[in-house]
């Protein structure tokens, strides 16, 4: 397949400056299609981050309903195999249980995402129904993270991550539910914005009075590309039971001006949660970076009950997961879930779940009023909290304690590993605040960390406007300008 770029090129542009490229008459979506699944071609064997490419679709962009007069005029786009459906294609949700599951319609946000020009040319891979870390099923696939194979892309937006980090596509659809945007871009080195609680529609499928701890977005390698994906993604379909959140301006706009000097509230002592030494150093330097910046930066631990909190999220996911699986069940004429095509901790977490009553899931509602009221009291003085992205360095690949192949026979006791790795991202899902995951540290052994960064639900524009200023400080130079082992740009 002959290539409309060299692999250095085509690597050094996000979407917007592809998206240029398009609009200028120098390339055509076809050809970007085609470059995009030629990196599919050649890395996938090593990262094992893409489930499927269609080969209708990048034959012909239009296919579909992607509008090339969209903003991003036809730039390659794949979908985390979770979440909105795509008319006629295949979603089998990381499960042996969804083997052939095709879907009938697109969904709100699909549409919308079609409508911004994105050219939807693949799907990306997830562990089992989002629920875990890491995409790591010997049966299902295994997506090993590019900066180094030997361990974890974390999840549950693994294909994503994997495939924006290794320079395949500048963007790609993530989901969010309790982490699983920010953690994965984290570890991987991209940015990644969990957005607040009235952005994205999640209908007709769900929405947020169904999935009220769940949030869509993406992940990119520019604050513009992401900001972009917000301005011309978001809102609520007809009928949504909420109002969506809507900016005086762009984002596209703010993100050119720097923020005002920001309250900025530091921590990495959440609950009976800590980071390693490395990690906290990470932090500090982060911190003395914005600071740098002209923002006062502060070490202060919000007046939050975090162990009521974690208690009541785990509740949350064991309920959402066990009513999902439930659904699924009932759809296929099961009684029970089947053990040789579903992992044991979903198994699980279906068993503890599937008889919840309601007084369990309204004194769950009234832990997350609490805190999101606590958080909302707090953001009165305070513009941001920084966090680390995770407590605990990159888990290897086979790390089980964190994996729905677990042969824990506690739930709760499996989901405290989590919230052990994982201890700072859920808040922001409780709240429906808005997260970003920012590619500006690294660990111990060079690999890519990210620093987290919460605000006020609503204020996105916020975060994305920090990330900016930050990103122009730097040069653009995220992750230290380095680049992954596997990458494009080594073919």
């Amino acid at each position: 397949m002959k290539l409309v770029m060299n692999w250095d090129e085509w690597s050094n542009l996000d979407a917007m400056g592809l998206a240029e490229l398009i609009r200028n008459g120098e390339i055509t979506p076809g050809e970007a299609a085609q470059q995009a699944a030629s990196g599919v071609e050649a890395l996938n064997p090593e990262i094992s981050a893409v489930i499927e490419v269609f080969d209708d679709v990048v034959h012909d962009p239009v296919k579909d309903g992607m509008d090339p007069e969209g903003v991003f005029a036809g730039v390659p786009f794949m979908m985390k195999d979770l979440g909105p459906t795509l008319k006629g294609r295949l979603q089998e949700m990381g499960s042996l249980l969804m083997e052939g599951n095709r879907n009938a319609a697109d969904s709100y946000l699909t549409k919308q995402i079609r409508k911004a020009g994105l050219n939807i040319m693949g799907r990306t891979t997830t562990p089992e129904f989002g629920l875990c870390s890491s995409a790591e099923n010997a049966d299902v696939y295994i997506t090993r993270n590019p900066w180094n194979l030997d361990y974890t892309t974390c999840g549950s937006s693994a294909g994503t991550a994997a495939s924006v980090a290794a320079g395949i596509i500048p963007i790609s659809h993530a989901t969010d539910g309790g982490g699983s945007i920010r953690i994965p871009a984290g570890v991987n080195g991209n940015i990644g914005l969990k957005p607040s609680r009235g952005v994205f529609s999640q209908a007709p499928d769900s929405s947020d009075l169904m999935n009220v701890v769940s949030a869509q977005g993406c992940h990119t390698r520019t604050i513009r590309d992401t900001a972009a994906f917000v301005d011309r993604c978001r809102g609520g379909s007809p009928g949504e039971f909420m109002p969506y959140w809507m900016p005086s301006e762009p984002y596209t706009e703010l993100i050119r001006r720097d923020p005002k000097k920001l309250r900025i509230a530091v921590s990495h002592e959440w609950g009976d949660y800590r980071a390693t030494p490395h990690i906290v150093a990470e932090l500090e330097r982060a911190a003395h970076f914005l600071e740098g910046l002209g923002h006062h930066v502060e070490w202060l631990v919000p007046d939050v009950n975090l162990h009521a909190a974690y208690e009541a999220q785990t509740t949350a996911y064991i309920m959402k997961f066990a009513q999902t699986i439930s659904n699924i069940l009932e759809q296929k004429g099961l009684e029970r879930p089947p053990a040789h095509l579903i992992e044991p901790m979903c198994i699980r977490v279906w068993e503890e779940g599937r008889f919840a009553t309601y007084s369990e899931r309204a004194r769950m509602q009234a832990v997350f009023n609490e805190t999101s009221r606590k958080l909302g009291i707090f953001f009165e003085d305070w513009d941001i909290i920084l966090t680390p992205t995770m407590a605990l360095p990159t888990p290897l690949l086979g790390t089980e304690e964190y994996l729905t192949i677990s042969d824990n026979h506690s739930v709760y006791n499996w989901f405290e590993n989590l919230w052990g790795i994982f201890a700072y991202t859920s808040i922001a899902n409780l709240c429906g605040l808005p997260g970003i995951s920012l590619p500006m540290a690294e660990m111990e052994n060079g690999m890519p960390f990210g620093i987290h960064a919460l605000s006020r639900q609503g204020d996105d524009g916020l975060l994305l406007q920090l990330g900016a200023q930050i990103e122009r400080a730097l040069g653009g130079n995220w992750n230290h300008g380095r680049k992954p082992a596997v990458h494009v740009s080594e073919i």
